[in-house]
């Protein structure tokens, strides 16, 4: 009887440990998450149309935006803004190619549109801050030169800032570009590509929307990100010294200034899917890396572990870089389990199971941003067709979680810089690595052969 007990016991605990870890990590969030998503589409259909649209000022910082400079500015024609409010200011951030002909080139295609061209010391935030200091207008939106405004964008952008006044600045929901992807030939070069689709639905439609609600939004979206003009003039503008600006304005827009931060869903910026797993290699470890670089440099802002239940950034940071990897620490922990003697099917199974769990959540999140796209039938008819790429998300989540990690890692010892090494170089210099150290760690051997073979 003791040892039934004793084995049941044990039992218990193996299942609940892999029970609460998805439980935690992803039903309970869902269920926050969906409520939101919900609600929200029940605000964004009450709120009002302001009696007038003020004047607005777009900053585009250019760098070697040749290619896509042309269509992002056609996207601000065509959208339902009205052109004789809106002053563009592109901001060419040292460019070597040949993005001035093409500002020209819309400047006769787009006579409505009042736009100047302002050259800038190289670098993004450097770009920025110069267009803040020159901008007009009540509100300034930041997009990047290779993305696409939806629509509908700036409208909705801008009646959310004059519904509540409160708002100090906002991100919009970020989206890859349906259209690029399927222009891809290789079945798995589109497949990351969906798999990135998918997976930025689900942060900004849907992780970002509860964030924003409870005032909890950690970043702004470099690509797409809009302000009181009155309230960031009161800031000390984008931060040259990190490669997490956006993150950086948005911790002082809260820190410093109190601001409300919130995401307007409804607001969709179309931007180039990732070039590569290399790509989104060194992507995903530039966020990671800026983000633990911006929270150090806040750090004696409150961020103290024992402020998680007080301080979102804290909150935000803990649970980010701490508790968001629970499959990549319980896939790796199988092989513990099986260490300690539990049986191996079991572990497998309890893998299995938990997998599903994933899948599940993965689905359900699913449909709730469905119904959330009802609003844009273009973009809705291009998601539900995606439908089976939920099935695999769970595992690109697993790889962009570990990217993550590496991030993590690689800033414990090397200084921080925009261009990162990527997954080749990476390899290339973990292989040169060993064959050094073999070198040396053979070297006394060679010493010794050398000795004794010596011929006088």
């Amino acid at each position: 009887m003791i040892e039934f007990i004793s084995k049941l016991g044990e039992s218990l605990l193996f299942w609940s440990a892999w029970i609460i870890i998805p439980i935690l990590a992803e039903v309970v969030p869902f269920i926050r998450n969906a409520r939101t998503l919900y609600k929200k589409r029940k605000i964004n259909r009450i709120i009002p149309e302001p009696v007038q649209y003020p004047d607005i000022s777009i900053i585009i910082p250019v760098y070697n935006s040749s290619d896509t400079l042309y269509n992002c500015v056609k996207s601000i024609y065509d959208s339902y803004y009205e052109n004789d409010k809106i002053r563009i200011y592109l901001v060419n951030n040292m460019s070597k190619d040949d993005s001035f002909s093409v500002y020209t080139k819309c400047q006769k295609e787009f006579p409505d549109l009042r736009m100047q061209w302002l050259n800038s010391r190289q670098g993004k935030s450097r770009a920025l801050n110069l267009a803040l200091y020159n901008s007009t207008g009540k509100y300034i939106i930041n997009i990047d030169s290779d993305g696409l405004l939806e629509p509908h964008a700036l409208k909705n952008m801008v009646k959310l800032f004059e519904y509540d006044t409160t708002i100090g600045c906002m991100t919009g929901a970020i989206m890859t570009d349906a259209a690029a992807i399927e222009n891809y030939k290789s079945f798995f070069s589109k497949l990351l590509r969906k798999l990135e689709y998918m997976e930025y639905a689900q942060a900004f439609l849907a992780g970002r929307s509860y964030a924003s609600e409870h005032d909890e939004m950690y970043t702004l979206s470099g690509a797409f990100s809009a302000f009181r003009k009155s309230a960031v003039h009161r800031s000390f503008m984008y931060n040259t010294t990190t490669i997490a600006e956006d993150t950086h304005i948005t911790f002082q827009m809260r820190e410093n200034l109190n601001q409300k931060i919130k995401l307007c869903d409804n607001a969709i910026f179309i931007t180039d899917p990732i070039e590569g797993l290399d790509k989104l290699y060194t992507q995903r470890q530039r966020w990671q890396r800026g983000s633990l670089e911006v929270a150090k440099m806040f750090i004696d802002r409150g961020f103290k572990p024992t402020s998680i239940l007080t301080n979102v950034n804290v909150r935000t940071l803990i649970y980010d870089h701490t508790f968001a990897f629970p499959r990549l620490i319980w896939y790796i922990a199988m092989f513990c389990f099986v260490g300690m003697g539990i049986a191996i099917n079991m572990t497998i199974f309890a893998m299995v199971i938990m997998t599903l769990v994933y899948i599940i959540v993965s689905y359900a999140y699913f449909n709730s941003i469905e119904k959330f796209l009802k609003e844009f039938p273009d973009i809705r008819s291009y998601y539900l067709k995606q439908w089976w790429v939920v099935l695999i998300l769970p595992f690109f989540q697993l790889l962009v979680f570990f990217f993550r990690v590496m991030g993590i890692v690689n800033s414990i010892n090397t200084t921080s810089a925009w261009k990162t090494m990527g997954l080749k170089e990476e390899r290339i210099a973990f292989v040169n690595e060993i064959k050094e150290s073999v070198y040396r760690l053979s070297k006394p051997i060679r010493d010794f052969r050398k000795a004794i073979n010596y011929e006088k």
